[in-house]
């Protein structure tokens, strides 16, 4: 049976971080396509794995994404501008 899992990547720094909130599993590469690859091979060995207790399939197909617009006090969010940008 094939079922699409949510995972969100985000960057932190020098790295590309992956995770599967519906598993509770995350990983790290230091490409999109590294840790998108390295997320893939963890999700397989976790199915693999005998011993993890695995969720009903219906928590992992109950799965929404939504957006929650806030509102960040000016400044709080820090941006890199290039200096040629002031020139």
């Amino acid at each position: 049976m094939q079922v699409p899992l949510p995972i969100v990547i985000s960057k932190e720094d020098n790295w590309f971080v992956a995770s599967c909130p519906v598993l509770d599993l995350a990983t790290q590469g230091k490409t999109e396509k590294e840790v998108k690859e390295m997320m893939e091979d963890l999700i397989n060995d976790y199915f693999k794995d005998k011993d993890t207790v695995k969720p009903e399939i219906k928590t992992i197909m109950h799965v929404s994404l939504t957006n929650i617009p806030i509102d960040i006090p000016e400044g709080v969010l820090h941006s890199k501008t290039s200096s040629s940008l002031s020139a």
